[in-house]
């Protein structure tokens, strides 16, 4: 069933939300410094394009908080308010709610991406 929900995710908003994240990391592995944000925005890419049978674990200490603060005020507000639409949409009908709680899910993530753990 799992294989199944992520074929589907990736065709209704999964290819959006992944690339988004793409987009996002691109743009900070410009810099050198902005490299280590680029590749968990890579990482994150990964679990928005398949999102089905994963789950997020939260963590981290005062260097993640550190770098959640500067991701939320660059690049973490856009993506969350992206995921949260694109949640809202989906949830208009019954068979899109399981789609909206997992843009719900990458929403969360967006706004503290740093410190999170991919299972």
């Amino acid at each position: 069933m799992g294989c199944l929900g992520n074929l589907l995710w990736f065709i209704f908003g999964g290819a959006i939300s992944g690339l988004s994240w793409c987009l996002a990391g691109s743009l900070w592995c410009i810099t050198i410094v902005g490299i280590p944000v680029g590749m968990q925005c890579f990482k994150l890419a990964s679990l928005s394009f398949f999102p089905f049978g994963k789950e997020v674990r939260y963590g981290g200490g005062a260097v993640s908080f550190l770098l959640n603060v500067i991701w939320l005020l660059v690049s973490g507000l856009p993506l969350a308010l992206e995921h949260l639409a694109l949640g809202l949409v989906l949830c208009i009908t019954v068979i899109g709610i399981p789609f909206g709680l997992q843009q719900f899910k990458l929403a969360k993530l967006a706004l503290m991406p740093f410190g999170a753990e991919i299972v």
